[in-house]
């Protein structure tokens, strides 16, 4: 494992403001989070924190929080978020000497906003290619080496058979030694093999079996009678 726990310490929070004011963070300032296997799944509603929480791991490993690779200093003229800015981690040996020296780490930040600009940087050429390929392009490029690898909703430019090819990428990151933490919907993605999943709420963070997994649930129903859903939402 590259880092084996994260934690913030925040003297005396507004529990009015934001991000404070988010149930799964303010369980994470009181609680930390264990990292339990190479891949983390957050999961949850929006505005549950996942984002929130992943762009602070981020940050607080080092990388540029408008995404990209560890090889870059901050793209960014904006500072460290509220929460970012405090995160620490308890890490193995190889993740002390990336978190104590830039030279050293290794990773990549993917979050969907900016992902466009990010892989510019990263001479992946959006451009050229649709969204969903350049998404692949930095999975293929930049996902080879062991490091922590942040994602946020990366399979919103995805495809099915896309999100499949991306499984493989993150199986093939993790036998090398890497690790992975990533903010998703996708009940696709949270079915590898051996992941951790953290469904955060309204009563916080807690962890969850792919099959009990509320994601998982509703496209079961969704899938199996549309009708169900939609007779409640369409005129």
């Amino acid at each position: 494992m590259i880092v084996e726990r994260a934690y913030a310490h925040v003297y005396d929070p507004d529990p009015d403001a934001w991000p404070w004011i988010v149930p799964g963070v303010r369980q994470f300032l009181a609680e930390g989070l264990r990292f339990r296997a190479p891949v983390t799944f957050l999961v949850g509603e929006n505005g549950s924190g996942k984002s929130t929480l992943v762009e602070a791991l981020a940050e607080g490993f080092g990388l540029d929080s408008y995404g990209g690779s560890a090889d870059w200093k901050y793209a960014t003229s904006r500072g460290k978020s509220v929460l970012g800015e405090r995160v620490r981690f308890d890490a193995g040996p190889r993740g002390r000497r990336m978190i104590g020296s830039r030279a050293a780490r290794k990773g990549f930040f993917l979050r969907a906003e900016t992902a466009l600009d990010a892989l510019e940087r990263e001479s992946l050429d959006p451009d050229s290619r649709s969204h969903g390929e350049g998404f692949l392009a930095a999975f293929r490029e930049k996902f080879t080496v062991p490091g922590l690898y942040v994602l946020d909703e990366p399979e919103a430019a995805l495809s099915f058979a896309s999100c499949l090819e991306l499984l493989g990428h993150l199986d093939q990151l993790v036998k090398a030694g890497g690790q992975v933490v990533c903010a998703t919907h996708s009940p696709l993605l949270t079915a590898l093999p051996g992941a951790d999943i953290v469904q955060l709420g309204k009563g916080g963070m807690e962890r969850v079996r792919w099959a009990d997994l509320e994601l998982v649930d509703h496209w079961r129903r969704y899938l199996a009678d549309p009708q169900a859903y939609l007779r409640h939402i369409l005129g």
